[in-house]
């Protein structure tokens, strides 16, 4: 769908631009307050830090996407086993879900992605809009999922998107704001969701090794990090 490349690459653009998301590296953002994330995008390491929503107790991961291999903790105690396999596919599936949230307007040309332009639209702040359908081709965890991505004409941002659980569903399970559109390093991002948000966003070029070797705390400040809290 060519109209389709032509937004994609114009809100690329508009990010920073395909040279400058490539060349970012170091992200660290917190998640609805109920994950950290410390994320090399050059190497694939990731270090997720959250607690189980049902018992509240604390798990680290520390891991690689690209070998999926790591290690991991719960409760301060590290697992082996089972118990370590359990905990490096919730911190993938945890990364994919997350990462998304956070950064899916820079994925909109993403292999496996099936991309359409289906017409003028209106978000829900009145504003008008054109609007990208995602599909999915064997690809993430959910390629059963499907989003309507709204491009405010006015700022040639993303600032709304759709979602649906199943891509024949005729109603969205929910409709989200992407407010809050601000620089870090060389790039945009957006933070706000309506009546959630993302905290913690910041950038930076280097960043320690064992922020994803080790399981002590990571001290944000003494990282000198561009960010927000």
């Amino acid at each position: 769908d060519p109209r389709a490349i032509e937004l994609a690459d114009a809100v690329m653009e508009r990010m920073g631009g395909r040279a400058a998301w490539d060349a970012t590296r170091f992200v660290t953002w917190n998640f609805f307050d109920r994950r950290r994330h410390f994320w090399d995008k050059h190497t694939g390491d990731v270090r997720i830090e959250g607690a189980d929503r049902e018992t509240g107790v604390p798990y680290l991961v520390l891991m690689n996407l690209h070998s999926l291999e790591g290690r991991a903790w719960r409760d301060g105690e590290e697992v082996s086993g089972e118990e370590l396999e359990e905990l490096l596919d919730l911190g993938e599936s945890a990364w994919i879900n997350d990462a998304y949230w956070l950064f899916m307007p820079y994925k909109l040309k993403d292999s496996g992605v099936t991309l359409e332009h289906v017409g003028d639209g209106t978000m829900q702040d009145g504003r008008a809009a054109q609007v990208l359908q995602l599909t999915f081709r064997e690809v993430g965890r959910t390629p059963q999922n499907r989003y309507l991505v709204y491009v405010a004409d006015d700022s040639g941002l993303v600032e709304q998107w759709d979602f649906y659980a199943e891509a024949g569903d005729a109603e969205p399970r929910f409709q989200i704001p992407w407010h809050d559109w601000r620089p870090h390093g060389d790039i945009l991002r957006s933070a706000d969701r309506g009546d959630r948000g993302h905290t913690g966003v910041a950038v930076a070029d280097d960043r320690p090794a064992s922020v994803f070797t080790s399981p002590e705390p990571v001290d944000l400040a003494a990282l000198g990090l561009d960010g927000d809290s």
